[in-house]
């Protein structure tokens, strides 16, 4: 692939090496010792060919991008360097969903055109190649339709300068239309979690060490999403220093979200966010909630015991669909609680049998470490103090342990037991289900790392690392509304297709294709089959419409190379 403007041929350790009428440029970056032949060999890589009319100019290629990456590349590949097959299937929907909320007019109107598109071009590429490392974007655009005008193919290069150069209120910005949008007057269920990302760019302001879920040693940052449970669309985000843990962000995300205009709102949230401060500040804010409470918790405990063997098989109580029994108790949280609390109790037998086994497996292990360091110095951590006693000499020699069964009985006694706590009155029922929403939520922070490729940030500077977060959020709207429609359009199959998941789906979409004719002319390959038809009717696109839209992008490719 050749570039279409010329740069100046380097003037040392460079052979001009013609054929047929066409003089290519090969670079010698190495040597190498011949044994057979006794000499050195020359290693060579063509970096491009002469041009026509100026001896001292040649057209690079990617060789030369290789050994010359101190060279700033043009921002765009010529017209003739696209692919004679373009793949058009997950571009069309992915327009559909954008056009529908509106994304390229919000993100047009901060950007202006030229950038605002290649943003959603980038989006795109983060969904459909499941990566986003920037220098790899030529490559994708080199054989996709793409949203730019005249679907202009940019360098990586141009991608970097637009991570770089991105405005830092561009984010504010854009969350702020995107919520403006909302509808404010409905109650609404608003999940939120956090995770971290792993960074190797110390130089970061927001990188820190902190304690991370997936502890590599390296310094971290706080990413968190508000995800809206009611109609399945994430909200906001937040990014914030590592340091920072999450239990201790949610009065910021509390803030941020009457900011924006939610009034009417339950937040539901995990056990690492159960803390009577901040069940406080939902209260102080007029939130409602819906929180699973710490594991081993007193309070949990001393419901368990009170209730213990009086629901866990009553058939009142079963919930089918978790196969799960629940029962509620209304009471107050703390001493000092101005309200009365509903406490829901659940029990799985299910679940009781793999927490039973994990403390059991937990348990075996520590005793086989505790036998292997009989007769030695070795402290043990705090964690093997908490089920048995240890004996230690005078010298500090340890010498036996005991195991502490009242503790291990008492944790055996409360597995399968888990506890919600809400702010208003609902069933057992009720309050599992608003739950489990959640799920969609997890599921959300899989996709970000990984179907969209950001477990890792790719980028070394707090501008970059800025505006990559807010294109991997407008990435995870697109993302999920692709799940949504799908999962809507077959939730009601018995047994559900195997392209019904969003990765099928896409790999799906990806053979519909347009084709190159021998006059130049980009038309569809073949017609669409039944299984695409199925995976574009969920989106509320058919055949024809595939067809209309081919035509149309043949269009813009004409008129490209017209000018």
């Amino acid at each position: 692939m050749y570039f279409d403007s010329t740069v100046p041929i380097p003037s040392d350790h460079v052979v001009r090496i013609k054929k047929d009428s066409i003089i290519y440029i090969y670079y010698e970056y190495g040597r190498k010792y011949d044994k057979d032949r006794g000499y050195n060999s020359a290693k060579r890589a063509c970096i491009g060919k002469q041009s026509t009319t100026e001896c001292n100019l040649m057209y690079p290629n990617q060789n030369f991008r290789k050994h010359f990456p101190e060279y700033e590349f043009p921002e765009e590949y010529s017209s003739v360097s696209r692919s004679c097959c373009l793949k058009i299937g997950t571009y069309l929907v992915i327009d559909r969903i954008v056009k529908s909320f509106e994304i390229p007019k919000m993100i047009n109107t901060i950007l202006g055109e030229k950038d605002g598109l290649l943003f959603l071009d980038f989006a795109a590429y983060s969904i459909i190649t499941e990566g986003n490392a920037a220098q790899y974007y030529p490559d994708y655009a080199y054989n996709h339709a793409l949203f730019t005008q005249g679907m202009k193919i940019f360098s990586d290069s141009k991608i970097s300068s637009l991570l770089s150069q991105m405005p830092e209120s561009t984010s504010s910005l854009f969350l702020a239309k995107w919520n403006e949008n909302m509808d404010h007057r409905k109650k609404i269920y608003i999940s939120y979690d956090a995770t971290n990302k792993n960074s190797q760019a110390g130089d970061l302001e927001i990188v820190e060490y902190g304690h991370p879920k997936d502890d590599q040693g390296l310094p971290v940052f706080g990413y968190s999403i508000a995800y809206d449970s009611t109609n399945s669309i994430p909200l906001f985000y937040e990014q914030y220093p590592g340091s920072i843990v999450d239990i201790s962000q949610l009065e910021f995300m509390l803030s941020k979200a009457q900011a924006y205009g939610y009034r009417s709102a339950t937040f539901i949230l995990d056990r690492g966010y159960f803390s009577k401060a901040n069940i406080m500040e939902m209260e102080s804010k007029g939130y409602s909630f819906v929180l699973m409470v710490k594991g081993m918790n007193k309070l949990v405990n001393s419901i368990i015991e009170e209730k213990k063997n009086s629901f866990e098989s009553s058939r009142e109580c079963y919930i089918r669909r978790y196969e799960t029994y629940g029962t509620t108790v209304k009471c107050k949280l703390y001493a000092d609680d101005t309200k009365d609390r509903y406490i829901h109790l659940y029990h799985s037998n299910q679940r009781r049998a793999a927490e039973s086994m994990v403390l059991e497996t937990k348990l075996n292990k520590m005793m086989d470490a505790m036998d292997k360091f009989k007769g030695s110095r070795y402290v043990f951590q705090k964690s093997f103090l908490n089920y048995f006693e240890l004996t230690y000499d005078n010298d500090g020699t340890f010498l036996m342990y005991e195991e502490r069964q009242d503790v291990v009985e008492r944790e055996l006694n409360t597995c399968g037991y888990f506890c919600i706590v809400t702010s208003e009155k609902m069933t057992a029922k009720q309050a599992l289900e608003i739950y489990k929403s959640r799920d969609e939520n997890e599921k959300l922070f899989r996709g970000d790392k990984s179907y969209l490729g950001n477990k890792s940030m790719r980028v070394y500077s707090d501008r970059s690392t800025t505006s990559k977060i807010l294109i991997e959020f407008v990435a995870l709207i697109i993302r999920c509304r692709f799940y949504t429609y799908i999962k809507d359009t077959f939730k009601d199959m018995v047994v559900k297709p195997n392209y019904a998941t969003v990765p099928a789906a896409i790999r799906e979409l990806e053979k519909i294709e347009m084709s190159r004719d021998y006059d130049g002319i980009y038309r569809l390959d073949h017609a669409v089959t039944k299984k695409q038809k199925d995976i574009l009717k969920c989106f509320g696109l058919d055949a024809d419409m595939v067809k209309q839209s081919s035509i149309e992008i043949s269009k813009q490719l004409r008129e490209k190379e017209a000018i």
